[in-house]
C-alpha cells in the first residue's frame, strides 16, 4: 500500500464517522423577561421531521439528527416564535430566551404565527408510536377554527379535509356523520374512530357506529387518515378519524375556560374546563351541556358531557394517564318525509312519539415508556358500558301520520367491551441508512346485546318494553353478540436514500363474531289476530382470520415538498345490525357476508414561495361486496327490498387543496392583517363494475356526488377575526338502481339527494381574557336535505337547518 493510499484511508476513517454519526442537541428554553423555565414549548427539526415539546424544567433533547445543517422552529402560543439553522457535526447544547408576547399583540398576530409552522399541518412520518409516512393525512387545528364550534357545525370545522360527504342533523353535534369516497356517512360507522388514540365506537367489528362525538370546543386537533390506516387502526375503508383533546396548559396550576352559547331555536350551550400541572401531576377536566328545540316541530334535544383527564410523569422516560368519559342526551326525532313532503314544507312533522337516548361512559389508562432515545413503547387499555334506546313509529310510509294508539317499535343496545393496544416503535441503521420499525397488537372483546320489541303506546319517553301488554308485537328478538378480535400489525420505514422511502406493513386478523338469541315469527289475519306465533332460535358464528398488506412510498426532494403514495388492502366485517334487526323498511338477505377490497392514493403536497400550501392527489378505491339495500322481485305482483351485498364496485376521483396566505401577498409590511383564501374540492366518479342484481351493473355507487367543493376566505386584523366559507355538493343517488326522485312515494327513503349549496359566516373578537365568537350559518337560507334515513331517526327525508345564528361569550383565566 502507497503513501498516498494511507492518507486516503485516514481521511476515509476521519470522515466515515461523521458521515454515518446521529448525533442529539439538548437545552433549556427560558422566558426572556424573568429567566424562569418555559414548559410545553414545540422545538420541530424540519430535517428529521422531529418534534419534542419542553418539560416543566424547560428542558428538551432531539435524538438521532443527521450531521449536516437542521432548520428548527420554537413555537409557543405565549411566546414569539423562533427559527434557528444550526450545524450539527456533533452533540450540541442549545438554549433558547423566548420573548412574552405582551397584551398589545393581536391576535392575528398569535394566529399567524401558528400557521407559519408549515410542517405542523399534516401528520409526521413518525407520531409517537405510529407510522404515517407515505399516507394522506390531514390534521384540523382546531385553534384556526372560525365558526360554530359550540354546535359541532361539520361544515365548519372539516371545511379543510377534502372530499368529505357529510349528514346534517341539526342536533347541536351530539352525532358525527361524515363519509367519503362514496362510503355511507351514517354514524361516521366506515371510519375507526377514536379520542387520544382509543375506540370509542359502539363495537369496533360487530357495530362500528360512533353515538359520542367529542365537543370541538374541548379538542386540540382532528387528525384524519385514509384507507391506508387500516393496517395500523383497523380494517376499514374509511381510514381513521382521532380526536386529540386539549392538554393541560404545563405554565399554569390552574387555568379556566368558560364558554356560553346561544342560537337559534332555542340553543343554549355551556361549556366550561379546568386544567393545569402542578409538578409532575396533569390535569384536565370539562362539563358541557346542549339543549336546544330544533327547527322542526318534535325536535327538542339535551345533553351532559363529561370529561377527566390525569396523568402523572413518573420520569423523563415513563409517563402514566388515565381518562373517563361520560354523556348522556335524549332527543326528540321529528322522522322524516316524503318527497312531496320536503318540496311542500320542510319544516312539517307527523311524528310526535319518537325518542332516542344515548348512555355513554368511556376509560381509558395509557402508559407510556421510552426505553431509550430509540425506542419508545405505549400501552393503552381502554373499555366502554353504554346503552342506546330508540323508541318511536317508524311505518314505512312516511306520509302515514301517527294517530298515537298503537304500541311504538323499541329497540335497546347494551355495549359492554374493552381492549388492549400495544405499540412498540424502534429507531435503526440499515448501513447508513435511517430505518424505523413498528410492531403492535391489540386484543378486543365485546359482549353486546340488542332487545326489540313493543314499547309503550304513548308519546312520552318511556324506554322500557311492553311485552306481556303487546304480545303479538310483529318485531321482536333478542340477541347477545359475544365478538372478538386479536390482531398484530406491524410497518417498517425504509430510506432508501436521503430523499426516498418505501415504507411496507402487514395487519393480521382474527376476528370472531356471534350472534346468540331468538326473534318472533308472528303472521296475523287480516283482523289483526294472530295466525302463528313462534319462537325461533338463530345462532351464528362468523369465524375468519386474514392478513391485510399494505405499501406507502414518499419521495422529498427538500423540505418543500413530498410526492407520496401508498395501497393498502381494506375489509369490512357483516356488522350485527346487518343481520338481525327487524326494519319494517327492509329485509334482511340471510346470505350477506363480508365486504373488502383496497386503497391506493397518489399525490403530491407542500409549500410554494412560503405563502401557498397545497395538497393534490388521485386516489382508486376498489370495494367488493358491497352491502346496500335494492329491491328484488319475488313473485310476479311483488317486490321486497333487501338489505345485502349488491356487487363490485369502483371509485376513483382527483383531490385538491389549497391555501393562499394573501396577506404574506400582499401585504408584507404589516403582520396585523391575516387574509387566507382557501379551496379543497374532490372530482368523484364511480361504477358497480360487477353484480347478481337487475339493473345495477354500470350504475353510480351510493353517496358519491361528482363534485364536492369547499372554499372560503379567513381574514382579520388585529384582535378581529372572520371567515365566509362557501360549499357546495353535486347531486348523488342513495341506492344501486340510482332512483330518480319520486314525488308520488310514500316512503322517501330512496331517490336522488339534489345539489346543494350552503353559505357561512363567522366573527371572533378577543379582548385580554374575553372573547366573543358569532355568525350566520346557510346565508342564503337555502332549503336541502343531505340524507334519506332507513331506520332511525327517520325513516325518510331529513331536512337541513335554515338560516341559523349563533353567539359565544368566552372568558378564559
Amino acid at each position: 500500500m502507497t503513501l498516498k493510499d494511507y492518507k486516503i484511508l485516514l481521511v476515509f476513517l476521519c470522515i466515515a464517522p461523521t458521515l454515518w454519526a446521529q448525533y442529539s442537541v439538548k437545552g433549556i428554553i427560558t422566558s426572556l423577561e424573568d429567566n424562569t423555565p418555559v414548559a410545553g414549548v414545540e422545538i420541530y427539526d424540519h430535517l428529521s421531521q422531529q418534534l419534542v415539546r419542553s418539560n416543566s424544567d424547560g428542558f428538551y433533547q432531539l435524538n438521532n439528527l443527521k450531521p449536516g445543517k437542521h432548520l428548527f422552529t420554537v413555537f409557543s402560543y405565549e411566546y414569539r416564535i423562533v427559527e434557528d439553522t444550526l450545524s450539527i457535526y456533533g452533540n450540541m447544547i442549545k438554549n433558547y430566551e423566548l420573548e412574552q408576547l405582551n397584551e398589545q399583540l393581536s391576535e392575528v398576530v398569535v394566529t399567524r404565527q401558528k400557521e407559519k409552522v408549515f410542517a405542523l399541518k399534516k401528520l409526521r412520518n413518525v407520531e409517537g408510536t405510529a407510522i404515517y409516512a407515505g399516507k394522506k393525512s390531514e390534521v384540523i387545528d382546531m385553534d384556526q377554527i372560525i365558526g360554530n364550534t359550540a354546535a359541532n357545525n361539520p361544515r365548519q370545522i372539516y371545511s379543510q379535509v377534502v372530499g368529505l360527504n357529510i349528514y346534517e342533523n341539526g342536533d347541536a353535534g351530539l352525532q358525527l356523520n361524515i363519509g367519503g369516497r362514496g362510503l355511507d356517512p351514517n354514524r361516521t360507522a366506515n371510519f375507526n374512530t377514536r379520542q387520544n388514540g382509543y375506540d370509542i365506537s359502539a363495537d369496533v367489528l360487530g357495530y362500528p357506529e360512533s353515538y359520542y362525538t367529542p365537543p370541538a370546543e374541548a379538542l386540540s386537533e382532528i387528525q384524519v387518515v385514509r384507507g391506508a390506516a387500516s393496517l395500523q387502526y383497523g380494517t376499514q375503508f374509511g381510514g381513521l378519524v382521532n380526536f386529540k383533546m386539549k392538554k393541560p396548559n404545563p405554565n399554569k396550576k390552574i387555568e379556566l375556560v368558560s364558554r356560553q352559547t346561544l342560537g337559534s331555536y332555542g340553543l343554549f350551550t355551556s361549556f366550561n374546563s379546568i386544567g393545569g400541572t402542578v409538578g409532575d401531576f396533569e390535569y384536565y377536566t370539562f362539563f358541557n351541556y346542549k339543549q336546544g328545540d330544533g327547527f322542526r316541530p318534535n325536535s327538542q334535544f339535551n345533553s351532559r358531557n363529561f370529561y377527566n383527564h390525569i396523568g402523572y410523569r413518573f420520569s423523563e422516560n415513563t409517563k402514566i394517564s388515565f381518562e373517563t368519559t361520560l354523556l348522556n342526551y335524549i332527543a326528540k326525532q321529528p322522522g322524516g318525509l316524503t318527497d312531496a313532503q320536503f318540496e311542500e314544507d320542510p319544516t312539517f312533522s307527523n311524528r310526535y312519539r319518537n325518542w332516542f337516548e344515548v348512555d355513554w361512559k368511556l376509560f381509558s389508562l395509557l402508559f407510556e415508556h421510552q426505553f431509550s432515545s430509540k425506542t419508545d413503547f405505549s400501552l393503552n387499555v381502554f373499555g366502554l358500558d353504554a346503552s342506546r334506546d330508540a323508541l318511536g313509529f317508524r311505518e314505512n310510509r312516511v306520509d302515514q301520520p301517527d294517530e298515537g294508539t298503537s304500541p311504538r317499535d323499541f329497540i335497546s343496545g347494551k355495549f359492554k367491551n374493552w381492549g388492549a393496544e400495544a405499540r412498540l416503535l424502534h429507531r435503526y441503521k440499515i448501513a447508513d441508512k435511517d430505518a424505523v420499525f413498528l410492531i403492535g397488537s391489540k386484543y378486543y372483546q365485546a359482549n353486546n346485546s340488542e332487545k326489540q320489541g313493543p314499547g309503550s303506546a304513548n308519546a312520552d319517553p318511556d324506554f322500557n318494553f311492553y311485552t306481556e301488554e303487546y304480545p303479538n308485537y310483529p318485531r321482536q328478538s333478542d340477541f347477545t353478540f359475544p365478538n372478538r378480535n386479536v390482531s398484530v400489525f406491524g410497518e417498517n420505514i425504509f430510506n432508501i436514500t436521503e430523499a426516498f422511502s418505501v415504507t411496507p406493513g402487514f395487519r393480521f386478523e382474527y376476528i370472531k363474531t356471534e350472534s346468540e338469541g331468538t326473534y318472533k315469527n308472528i303472521i296475523l289475519d287480516l283482523a289483526g289476530n294472530p295466525i302463528l306465533n313462534e319462537t325461533l332460535e338463530d345462532d351464528r358464528v362468523f369465524d375468519r382470520n386474514f392478513i391485510l398488506l399494505g405499501l406507502g412510498l414518499s419521495y422529498k426532494p427538500n423540505t418543500s415538498i413530498e410526492f407520496y403514495g401508498n395501497v393498502s388492502q381494506n375489509y369490512r366485517s357483516v356488522t350485527y345490525n346487518d343481520i338481525r334487526v327487524v326494519n319494517p323498511s327492509f329485509t334482511i338477505d340471510p346470505n350477506i357476508t363480508d365486504e373488502d377490497g383496497y386503497t391506493a392514493d397518489l399525490g403530491v403536497r407542500g409549500k410554494l414561495a412560503n405563502v401557498i400550501s397545497y395538497d393534490l392527489s388521485a386516489y382508486f378505491l376498489s370495494y367488493n361486496n358491497r352491502i346496500g339495500v335494492i329491491s328484488r322481485k319475488i313473485s310476479d305482483v311483488e317486490e321486497k327490498r333487501f338489505r345485502g351485498n349488491i356487487g363490485d364496485a369502483i371509485i376513483y376521483g382527483v383531490e385538491t387543496f389549497a391555501d393562499w396566505d394573501m396577506a404574506s401577498t400582499f401585504l408584507k409590511n404589516t403582520n396585523q392583517w391575516q387574509l387566507n383564501l382557501f379551496t379543497n374540492m374532490a372530482f368523484t366518479n364511480s361504477e358497480y363494475i360487477s353484480s347478481q342484481e337487475q339493473n345495477v351493473k354500470g350504475n353510480e355507487v351510493e353517496f358519491v356526488p361528482h363534485v364536492n367543493l369547499k372554499t372560503g376566505l379567513r381574514f382579520g386584523y388585529k384582535n378581529l377575526q372572520g371567515s365566509l366559507q362557501y360549499t357546495y355538493l353535486s347531486n348523488q343517488y342513495t341506492d344501486a338502481t340510482n332512483a330518480p326522485r319520486d314525488f308520488t312515494s310514500s316512503s322517501g327513503i330512496i331517490g336522488e339527494i339534489p345539489a346543494y349549496d350552503i353559505m357561512d359566516i363567522s366573527f371572533a373578537y378577543s379582548y385580554k381574557k374575553w372573547k366573543l365568537e358569532t355568525g350566520v350559518n346557510n346565508v342564503l337560507d337555502n332549503s336541502y336535505f343531505t340524507r334519506r334515513a332507513t331506520g332511525y331517526p327517520g325513516p325518510g327525508i331529513l331536512p337541513a337547518e335554515p338560516l341559523t345564528w349563533y353567539t359565544t361569550l368566552q372568558f378564559k383565566w
